[in-house]
């Protein structure tokens, strides 16, 4: 694909965004649209966002749930970038999230890490642990410019990886955590709307733990020559521990956690 096409892309998704509308998936129409291009498209976004004022403070993992791969066409996770003007305090929020500006929202519950120090490349467990300095249970939103959740992986790429909002919960200093290494893969989840259990998860579930779905994090930028590595100061976000749910305004939205000392999340929509 040439630069000038991808930047066109670039120029669209943005649009798309920015104008709260839907387009046909740009596979559909630029066949030879792949991971390496989305990629460049990505960074092509981040310059454009922060030419505007805006700033990356990190990023967030997407599909590292490989239970909803079939449901979404997808083989691999991707990434995003995470902003400072779609990076919320839930509890300075009220507890509530308005929805306008999002295509098909949908919610995820996820574990946040805020980074110390900056991950390296084949680190285990214990040391990629080192590179945190808090963790924490949030939710992002993420939506869909590409009308019925119909699209190629690297679609989502250039469209921000899905990303609409991340709305934090408390955070938590990974030295007070009762043996984290074990409690990140092991706690188990529960979702609810308005009361009512819609799903169950786990830690587990995110390439069989947040710090693996971390550690592939690290990999994959490591092999990436346009999009800078983590750094310290940066939030992750490690993806869903549940199936993804479309959100309505008015609805409201619980967790509850079990086997890890971060707390449930309450958010109501609207």
């Amino acid at each position: 694909m040439s630069r000038l096409a991808s930047q066109s892309i670039a120029q669209e998704a943005l649009a798309a965004f920015d104008g709260r509308e839907q387009v046909e998936p740009f596979s559909a129409r630029a066949p030879s649209l792949d991971l390496a291009t989305a990629y460049a498209i990505a960074a092509d976004i981040r310059r454009r966002r922060e030419a505007r004022g805006e700033r990356a403070v990190g990023r967030k993992i997407g599909f590292t749930n490989r239970n909803i791969w079939a449901q979404y066409g997808v083989d691999r996770p991707i990434w995003g970038y995470v902003y400072d003007t779609t990076l919320h305090d839930l509890a300075a929020r009220g507890g509530r999230h308005p929805l306008q500006g999002l295509r098909e929202p949908q919610i995820e519950p996820e574990i946040v890490f805020g980074l110390s120090r900056a991950p390296e490349r084949d680190m285990d467990d214990a040391a990629l642990l080192d590179c945190i300095a808090w963790a924490a249970h949030g939710f992002e939103i993420v939506h869909s410019i590409f009308p019925g959740w119909r699209f190629a992986v690297a679609d989502t790429v250039a469209a921000f990886g899905l990303h609409g909002a991340l709305l934090l919960g408390k955070k938590m200093n990974i030295a007070d955590m009762r043996d984290p290494l074990v409690s990140l893969n092991s706690f188990t989840i529960e979702l609810l709307r308005d009361g009512a259990v819609v799903d169950r998860g786990g830690g587990a579930n995110v390439l069989d733990g947040p710090l693996s779905a971390l550690r592939h994090l690290v990999e994959v930028l490591d092999g990436d020559s346009l999009n800078p590595p983590l750094q310290a100061g940066d939030i992750v976000t490690t993806g869903t521990l549940t199936r993804a749910f479309p959100v309505k305004s008015g609805e409201t939205w619980t967790t509850l956690l079990a086997g890890i000392e971060l707390p449930g999340l309450r958010l109501t929509f609207g």
